[in-house]
């Protein structure tokens, strides 16, 4: 037979998650052009593009266009999507290593880590997930619940994230109606009380995991001031000795915002956001089972032995009275099944993306990318140079003869056993029909796109 990765024998490559990572891993193989690689790639959902559709804030237009380069990579002969279709549930590892060389798993970091305070299970705790998940129309989502007749909310984190669900909470009606933001949450917000906003950090300015562009938004909201107490926008000795001797021009960015925002006057806006450093949830206070309050501890920066700035908790405590809280103090992967899983990290076992045992032995042909390879950490491009980085390893052990062994490695073997599980599997050419039916939604009513948010509903447009 001939050799895997030609013409006459391609390598079969399976990618589990649509997401960038999965994208960047066709874009990055088929770099290699001394390799014939036939792609299926796998999502639960009809759609593709993962957290590009489903994450990136519907403000954020500008970060979705990577969609295009998605959509490129897709239109090559070579590539097929099943979508609708679930690893663990329609199609399992025997049935991957049955009919492919290679199996990369992209499937993210779904799940919000607890803040692990007294008072979290109260109605009105939720992860910044879930709202997030909400507003852009995901079909798990869309039927949750949030209580915007409060008037005050406190975010908690200084991530990205956390500024998203911030600006959406602080944005006027005209502002999103503009967006490809879900119908249903275009309405709730709509009718919003929210007054006050609160976004939390346990650490200083300098320490921010926001980037430049993300807080200098919060300046330039049409109907919200911002503030920042000027007691915590000023930085302690240690983080403007380290800020100065890294020379870290976003963190020196993000400071240079925080500190102009400490020297606003707050107009009068309908709504106040006011951005909050060094301290730390201790406790969410409730009254008949329901969040009314969050309990914070006042935190100073101490130097670490390894040289790292950390918080410290204080004597010092306050309650800000909120009646909805959000989390977002990072995510953690989903465990698959028979995929070795690390639950502290929330990972899939791997070094450089290579699948490991726990005895750190390479599972062969088994590899991963994206946020269950390395964490919830940067951007969207972040995740290409990750893609590449295992990519690298599956053309190494290719040459090496390190790939699995399957049985039937024809496209039509592998089609054949995907619509028996699944029936109503989607096909790229069937995703661009609701593509196309959102788009055209969206054109009428001066939107991006308006998104279909059931499956059923998507399953019915794509068939048609």
């Amino acid at each position: 037979m001939s050799e895997v990765g030609s013409e006459a024998n391609p390598l079969r490559v399976a990618i589990i998650g649509a997401g960038p990572s999965g994208f960047y891993t066709v874009s990055n193989l088929l770099k290699h052009k001394e390799l014939h690689v036939e792609f299926d790639m796998f999502d639960r959902l009809p759609t593709p593009f993962g957290l590009v559709r489903a994450g990136v804030a519907p403000d954020h237009q500008k970060d979705k266009s990577v969609q295009r380069a998605y959509d490129k990579s897709a239109q090559t002969a070579n590539f097929r999507f099943y979508g609708n279709v679930e690893y663990g549930r329609d199609i399992h590892l025997d049935d991957l290593k049955r009919h492919y060389h290679q199996v990369m798993f992209t499937s993210g970091a779904p799940f919000d880590r607890n803040l692990g305070v007294p008072g979290e299970e109260l109605v009105g705790s939720h992860s910044a997930t879930e709202f997030v998940a909400w507003y852009n129309g995901h079909p798990d989502f869309v039927n949750h619940q949030f209580d915007l007749d409060q008037e005050s909310v406190a975010v908690i984190g200084v991530g990205n994230v956390a500024m998203d669900v911030a600006r959406i909470l602080c944005k006027t009606h005209a502002e999103l109606a503009v967006t490809d933001m879900a119908d249903h949450a275009l309405e709730a917000l709509k009718n919003s009380k929210v007054k006050n906003v609160y976004i939390l950090g346990r650490r200083g300015p300098a320490q921010a995991a926001f980037t430049p562009p993300e807080i200098k938004e919060m300046g330039e909201f049409e109907d919200a001031d911002v503030t920042v107490l000027q007691a915590e926008a000023t930085l302690d000795p240690e983080s403007a000795a380290v800020l100065e001797a890294e020379g870290d021009k976003n963190a020196q960015k993000n400071v240079a915002y925080i500190e102009d925002y400490a020297t606003r006057e707050i107009s009068g806006k309908s709504r106040l956001l006011t951005i909050r450093f060094l301290v730390s949830p201790t406790e969410l206070i409730g009254e008949d089972g329901r969040v009314t309050g969050i309990k914070l501890v006042k935190n100073k920066l101490v130097k670490g032995d390894d040289g790292s700035i950390r918080p410290q908790a204080t004597d010092e405590e306050e309650i800000i009275p909120v009646g909805l809280v959000f989390r977002s103090v990072g995510y953690l992967g989903q465990p698959l099944p028979n995929i070795p899983y690390n639950e502290k990290n929330g990972t899939i076992k791997n070094t450089g993306g290579r699948v490991e045992t726990d005895d750190g032995s390479d599972v062969t042909g088994i590899y991963t990318a994206g946020w269950i390879k390395r964490g919830p950490t940067g951007v969207i491009g972040t995740n290409k140079t990750c893609a590449q980085e295992t990519v690298g390893c599956m053309v190494e052990d290719l040459a090496g003869g390190l790939i699995n062994q399957p049985e039937d490695p024809s496209v039509q073997g592998a089609q054949k056993l995907i619509e028996s599980r699944q029936p109503e599997v989607i096909s790229y050419s069937e995703w661009l029909r609701i593509d196309a039916e959102e788009t055209s939604r969206g054109e009428a009513a001066g939107r991006p796109r308006v998104k279909f948010t059931d499956i059923a509903e998507m399953v019915n447009i794509a068939k048609a």
